[in-house]
């Protein structure tokens, strides 16, 4: 490894020798005193051709710049001196975090020493790149599918969030399922949801981030229901989904899927992942309420109770018994 460090700096040597991390000690003559192999292999040679040697010997003239100029940084102040170097090898940029600080002299060793450490961000910044990359399609993918859909959505339905009913047709809608279900004695669910808090990277977005998110939500109602199905946007966050037939017990397996699906769908927007959750809450008729007014109170109450938990929650309606209790 080079000359002999003093036990205390040894073991720090060692220490980080052990890791990934490049690893280097020079004199104060520049000369490299101590180097571990990841340093040496950044370098293109062994540990034992890159000992003594200098960095005009191991780097290209164009480098040597910002190496001397690091160097001199570090030499005159007492702490850490950090900044980002630029190697070209093979033919291949690569970017490393390089940290320089002087050894502190010891009883055994007062001679000046520069300790650097080289972190390879390399291969951090190229996934980073590839995955802005892919966000950036899958934006534009979204756009391209939502245009489509905007060109053949029929009159039947009209939301700007995403082909859901309007207001009028779903209080219309409701209204008839009721009085089916009570001629018929069959049942069906309603199920208010609520857009949680937006998260830190969507305000910072502004408008757009939240209209994103609206719509990703009303492209998965869309996708988690059927034709006798209708959905609603209520207000800005609050939306409503009828279940035709459904009971209590499946309506809730159902929205617990679409829960599930919220909270891990990837929204993209300007190269960036946005994430959104949802509470719902979920009653059905007749088991939970007994007309209109009481389903509309009973789903409010769980919407209510899943907020309450903190959000990104699935709460069912008590069950009304005859004769009293809940």
């Amino acid at each position: 490894m080079g000359q002999t460090l003093s036990p205390d700096h040894a073991i720090f040597f060692e220490l980080f020798s052990r890791s990934d991390l490049g690893v280097a000690v020079k004199g104060a003559d520049g000369r490299y005193m101590h180097v571990n192999p990841a340093f040496a292999a950044l370098t293109g040679r062994s540990v034992d051709t890159a000992l003594g040697l200098t960095d005009e010997a191991l780097f290209e003239a164009n480098e040597l710049i910002g190496l001397r100029a690091a160097d001199q940084a570090a030499w005159q102040q007492t702490g850490v001196f950090s900044n980002e170097q630029r190697l070209l090898q093979a033919g291949q940029r690569r970017d490393f975090l390089v940290l320089r600080a002087p050894l502190p002299a010891t009883q055994t060793d007062a001679a000046k020493k520069l300790v650097c450490i080289w972190k390879d961000l390399s291969s951090t910044r190229r996934l980073s790149q590839e995955l802005e990359h892919a966000l950036k399609q899958l934006e534009q993918q979204q756009q391209a599918v939502e245009a489509l859909r905007r060109e053949s959505q029929d009159a039947v339905v009209g939301d700007d969030s995403g082909a859901l009913y309007q207001r009028a047709q779903f209080d219309e809608q409701l209204r008839r399922e009721v009085d089916l279900s009570s001629r018929e004695h069959r049942e069906f669910a309603l199920v208010f949801i609520w857009v949680d808090p937006f998260s830190a990277a969507v305000q910072a977005q502004g408008d757009i981030a939240q209209t994103r998110v609206l719509e990703a939500l009303a492209r998965l109602l869309r996708s988690n229901t059927r034709a006798m199905d209708a959905s609603c946007r209520l207000e800005q966050n609050r939306f409503a989904v009828l279940l035709s037939g459904v009971g209590l017990a499946t309506a809730h397996s159902r929205m617990e899927g679409l829960r599930r699906q919220c909270a891990t769908q990837i929204v993209a927007l300007n190269g960036q992942a946005l994430g959104f959750t949802v509470s719902m809450g979920v009653a059905s008729f007749p088991h939970t309420a007994h007309s209109e007014e009481e389903l509309l109170r009973a789903a409010d109450s769980a919407l209510q109770d899943a907020r309450r938990r903190g959000g990104n929650h699935v709460t069912l309606a008590s069950i009304r018994f005859e004769g009293g209790g809940a």
